[in-house]
């Protein structure tokens, strides 16, 4: 293998992870109303988008030792393939049936794509110096997702904005700059990604595949272990419902109040940079919400607030007053998952970290899926205000879910010694300032491959199929 500086191994790591997102951000203003274009009715969209959830919720952590068995490059490269196929697909597809199959596809390449990248990133970093220290770069990736997918999004409004080419539509010409920049992501990774390590073979894949039922098991026996987890990973499942107003019935919403599909499409473009952006500014709230009210009231009153936004994108009568809402949401967001991700952590400690990550994720896809078919049905039968007045309320509904830990967090405060560490504990969190502290015990396993945690970014071990900090659910 080549030998790569720290440095290369982060400017390519930075690179490869900037155009992986991409794509994404000009299929996010065009994605609903194309396929509304093509003739689909907003129920039968919920039911092609509920394929993806579907998928990914099987492979999530079944995936896990497919990187380890065949290398991290076989996989991403199966993966942004897959997405490549899915994107080419998605251009010319005019029926529900090549629609579903698109968001299926759209499965597999997320299950497969969740977590090697961020793994040869760590493992090349160590390669080179064993002593250099990784979380920088993960903490960059997070922002280069952001601004490309910004990015993306502010291309594609203005694409939309000048028209048609020929016989292709104003609203396929983004998903055509899509496909030619997923190509060129996949000719970087064959170029930039260089394996650290020998894959382990056939053996290890059958022995990954007899495994993975196991741990799909260990991970859900976690659930029973503590109640404060339960409840933390009950959340997503609400969260997972209401995201479908802002993910979906946001630019459907939009059309409706402009009055012109198109347009609304060219207002979501820029509208959308603006929220990723309005994302992270309340990230960078974080610290503030903690020393104010602590993680666990934080979170909740997060909830009960982007609620109320989501309420706004349905009620207000004009492009402005649904767009601020939807940039307010979107703040809320940014400030919410940092808050939610950090009291998993709490939760858990040693091998099984990345697979209570990975199962929080998992769970938020039966909610989007059932977010996906009822708001929709809604949406076609009743009003769009309705179905997002009744995702709002949803949304808000999860606000007691962080009792739990807030009692916990209590509970912590007051117990100056908490005593030895039973059986089933790895360490205490009493008396702990971090996100999430909490006074229920660590929940772990009796064993795993995942690695560590570094500045609230999961960092898989070699092949780990779940725990990517992906920047949208």
């Amino acid at each position: 293998m080549s030998a790569l500086s720290v440095r290369q191994v982060r400017f390519r790591y930075l690179t490869l992870y900037g155009l992986r997102w991409l794509p994404t951000g000009l299929m996010i203003p065009v994605m609903i109303l194309l396929m509304q274009e093509r003739g689909l009715s907003l129920s039968q969209i919920g039911l092609v988008s509920i394929a993806q959830g579907l998928v990914v919720l099987a492979l999530e952590l079944p995936t896990g030792g497919l990187a380890d068995a065949l290398g991290r490059k076989p996989v991403l490269t199966a993966a942004w393939t897959l997405s490549l196929v899915s994107l080419g697909l998605f251009a010319v597809a005019d029926s529900f049936a090549l629609f579903f199959l698109v968001w299926a596809l759209q499965g597999v390449y997320r299950a497969l794509d969740s977590g090697p990248l961020e793994s040869w990133y760590v493992d090349a970093t160590l390669a080179a110096d064993p002593k250099a220290e990784y979380e920088g770069g993960l903490g960059f990736a997070g922002t280069v997702a952001g601004v490309t997918i910004a990015a993306g999004a502010l291309l594609s409004g203005g694409l939309i904005a000048l028209g048609p080419v020929g016989p292709v539509s104003a609203l396929t010409v983004p998903v055509l700059v899509a496909i030619a920049l997923q190509a060129v992501a996949l000719a970087a990774l064959l170029l930039l990604l260089v394996e650290t390590g020998p894959a382990k073979g056939a053996g290890a894949l059958r022995a990954s595949v007899v495994e993975a039922p196991r741990m799909v098991g260990r991970a859900f026996g976690l659930l029973r272990r503590s109640r404060v987890l339960l409840a933390l990973v009950a959340v997503e499942l609400f969260w997972g419902f209401g995201m479908v107003t802002f993910e979906s019935l946001l630019p459907v919403r939009l059309a409706e109040v402009v009055g012109n599909p198109e347009r609304a499409a060219a207002l979501l473009g820029p509208a959308s940079s603006a929220a990723w952006l309005a994302s992270a500014a309340g990230a960078a709230l974080t610290p503030l919400l903690l020393r104010w009210l602590g993680a666990a009231p934080s979170a909740a009153l997060l909830r009960i607030v982007q609620g109320v936004t989501v309420v706004g994108m349905g009620l207000f009568a004009g492009p402005v007053g649904v767009l601020v809402a939807y940039l307010a949401c979107y703040t809320v967001h940014g400030a919410s998952n940092p808050l939610h991700t950090g009291l998993l952590h709490r939760q858990v400690d040693g091998p099984y970290r990345t697979s209570v990550i990975s199962l929080n994720s998992m769970v938020g896809q039966p909610g989007f899926a059932i977010g996906a078919v009822l708001l929709t049905f809604l949406a076609d039968t009743r009003s769009v205000t309705t179905a997002m007045v009744v995702g709002g309320v949803v949304l808000a509904v999860a606000a007691p879910l962080y009792l739990p830990a807030w009692r916990a967090g209590q509970a912590a405060g007051a117990v100056a010694d908490p005593g030895p560490a039973g059986p089933d504990v790895v360490g205490s969190t009493a008396g702990s300032s971090a996100v999430g502290s909490t006074a229920e015990p660590a929940v772990v396993g009796p064993t795993g491959d995942f690695g560590p945690v570094a500045d609230g970014q999961v960092v898989p071990a070699a092949g780990s199929g779940g725990g990517e900090a992906a920047p949208v659910r």
